[in-house]
């Protein structure tokens, strides 16, 4: 039977996946951080491409959100610029991961705990970037979440956001069979709900490009940059299929 109530089922399989060694929850090393104090550093929102610099604010001193973004990753070294960091995510222990790696290095960060489906727990005009790693995929709506980015944003403030174009859903394990077709919705197809979690992927959705950039577009952001990316492995990426994108977006002013 479908459970409706799917974002905590989400929060659980990721916390599953932190304790088993998931590439994105395994926090950033001493040396790491250091280097970033250093100004040596790069991040990424999709599987392999570093975020061009100038896509950034001025660090010091400003207001950053880390929109599902925790792990202790990305935060750490935006801390480590100089900013003011706040993550939200729905996952305790990639939460736990921010909390270790900031104790570690020994700066604050605000922590939230909170489902991205639901309005933010921020007041308007409280960010000058967020930053939205790949995990919409996760969610049924993203729209209502561009709302509340460009809500808390202040005016001129940046998201930046890695997006899944659906493309990985198409394919079997091996990539090289088409057995699905798009959009893939668990909740709308019991089979697929219950394959989803015989192979504990927890409740993915895809999205269309309307619903991830026009979805952004239609919240009020201006799009002012784009690249694309593959999954760095596996059969899709031999043959050069993009399957990611990452946008640069401002709250007009």
């Amino acid at each position: 039977m479908i459970d409706k109530n799917y974002t905590e089922l989400n929060a659980l399989v990721i916390d599953r996946w932190v304790n088993t060694g998931w590439e994105w929850g395994t926090p950033i090393s001493h040396e790491i951080f250091s280097q970033a104090q250093n100004n040596s550093w790069s991040v990424v929102l999709t599987p392999t491409k570093p975020v061009p610099k100038e896509w950034f604010c001025d660090f010091k001193g400003a207001k950053v959100l880390g929109l599902a973004s925790g792990g202790g990753q990305q935060i750490p070294i935006f801390a480590a610029l100089g900013a003011d960091c706040t993550v939200l995510d729905y996952s305790e222990k990639q939460l736990n991961n921010e909390r270790i790696v900031a104790a570690r290095e020994k700066y604050e960060v605000e922590l939230v705990r909170a489902d991205m489906t639901q309005p933010f727990p921020f007041d308007d005009d409280s960010f000058d970037l967020i930053f939205h790693p790949v995990s919409n995929s996760y969610i049924k709506d993203v729209l209502p979440v561009w709302k509340e980015c460009y809500r808390v944003l202040k005016n001129g403030g940046v998201l930046l956001a890695g997006l899944d174009n659906g493309f990985n859903y198409l394919f079997d394990d091996d990539e090289k069979e088409i057995i699905h077709r798009l959009p893939f919705d668990p909740l709308e197809n019991e089979e697929l709900y219950e394959y989803s979690l015989k192979n504990d992927w927890g409740i993915q959705f895809s999205h269309t490009i309307e619903e991830q950039i026009g979805g952004q577009l239609k919240a009020g952001f201006m799009l002012t940059d784009i690249y694309q990316d593959t999954n760095g492995e596996g059969n899709l990426h031999a043959y050069n299929v993009p399957t990611f994108y990452a946008t640069r977006a401002v709250k007009k002013v």
